[in-house]
């Protein structure tokens, strides 16, 4: 669902005013695509930051010169050190039009006791609905034994979605951390060299 976001064009460009619009608390943007010249654009500073926080693919709304687009958040510039938005680049959408975008990989649950998952795949590229963008995709790791591999092939994801990435890509493992296996090792060597004891005495 896209969310409705009042834009205004901007007619003053360079570092200069850029810096001004931020002090005013708003948020410089570029929208572009289809083939169209990029339009300049300004954005209201918090309502926009409350709405890209959490979600990089975020679909936006924009009313402007008394029309309405959509557009798709291409590409977030940060201050390095305040992490506040200096710019935004936005991508030109139409309804029922497919995407490609980044997705973050969530897992959930909990692996066998004794051992741990790593996260191989960060994010997954995948293709869907621009009005669809799932906002993650989840990979239950419930009870995986030692030496288990998710990989891209095995992934439910949400419907309407798809990707071009290898299926046999891995995404999530499950091992046993080298500690422990050492301190079983451990374990079990001492228990024969008792029992060896034992059969002696």
């Amino acid at each position: 669902m896209a969310e409705k976001i009042p834009a205004t064009l901007r007619t003053e460009f360079g570092k200069g005013a850029a810096r001004r619009i931020r002090r005013d608390n708003k948020i410089p943007a570029v929208l572009y695509g289809h083939g169209e010249a990029p339009t300049h654009l300004t954005l209201p500073g918090h309502e926009t930051f409350l709405i890209i926080k959490d979600n990089i693919n975020a679909l936006l709304e924009l009313s402007f010169e008394g029309k309405s687009e959509l557009a798709l958040v291409k590409d977030v510039q940060r201050d390095v050190l305040s992490q506040e938005i200096e710019h935004l680049d936005l991508l030109l959408v139409r309804r029922g039009e497919k995407v490609s975008v980044e997705v973050y990989v969530v897992v959930e649950g909990e692996s066998a006791p004794g051992t741990i998952h790593t996260l191989d795949l960060q994010t997954l590229t995948v293709e869907a609905d621009a009005m669809a963008i799932p906002e993650s995709i989840h990979v239950s790791v419930e009870g995986l034994e030692d030496g288990t591999i998710v990989r891209v092939g095995d992934l439910d994801l949400p419907e309407g979605s798809s990707t071009d990435v290898d299926p046999e890509t891995i995404v999530v493992s499950v091992s046993t951390p080298r500690g422990e296996e050492e301190s079983e090792d451990e374990d079990e060597a001492g228990e024969g060299e008792a029992g060896e004891a034992g059969s002696q005495d």
